[in-house]
């Protein structure tokens, strides 16, 4: 009677063969995990541009009722945009339009592609008198906001332009 081993396990080339494969996979799937995390700050900076924005114009309409409603006076060198980001936050009363200081942010969003250093300001921003275009603050009011990343999107775009 021959008794036969057979030998149970892996050999070393199926080892390798199923290695060399991981890797193969893993390579594959690091740039769109990349890919993935870039597209999810850049909806998060779309959706935080739109938010401070829409709060600006929420100020201004609020300006321009209180004016309307002769609860201010309005001035010509007064455009009705807020001074500061701050003052979406701390609040406005208008006169008394509202009956107390009206908020416009809970705070001001952060810029996920530009990470803030101390000293720095969170956002560019332009005011009313500024050129659409300008990359300097005269700091009469806030008319906008951009992105101060010097970054390109994925679809080529600057995140200045946005």
């Amino acid at each position: 009677m021959t008794l036969r081993c057979r030998a149970t396990g892996v050999t070393l080339v199926e080892l390798i063969i199923a290695v060399t494969l991981l890797a193969l996979l893993a390579s594959a799937v690091l740039p769109f995990t990349r890919m993935t995390a870039k597209r999810t700050k850049e909806i998060e900076l779309r959706r935080n541009l739109r938010t401070i924005r829409i709060a600006i114009d929420d100020y201004k309409k609020a300006y321009d009722k209180a004016v309307e409603q002769k609860k201010i006076l309005a001035s010509l060198n007064v455009s009705g945009y807020p001074k500061t980001l701050e003052i979406l936050v701390e609040g406005e009363d208008f006169g008394g339009l509202y009956g107390a200081k009206r908020k416009f942010l809970r705070r001001i969003p952060s810029d996920p592609m530009h990470p803030v250093q101390k000293g720095e300001p969170q956002w560019g921003m332009r005011s009313y008198a500024d050129r659409p275009d300008s990359n300097s603050w005269s700091g009469e009011d806030v008319f906008d906001v951009y992105s101060l990343s010097e970054g390109v999107a994925i679809d080529g775009s600057s995140y200045k332009d946005w």
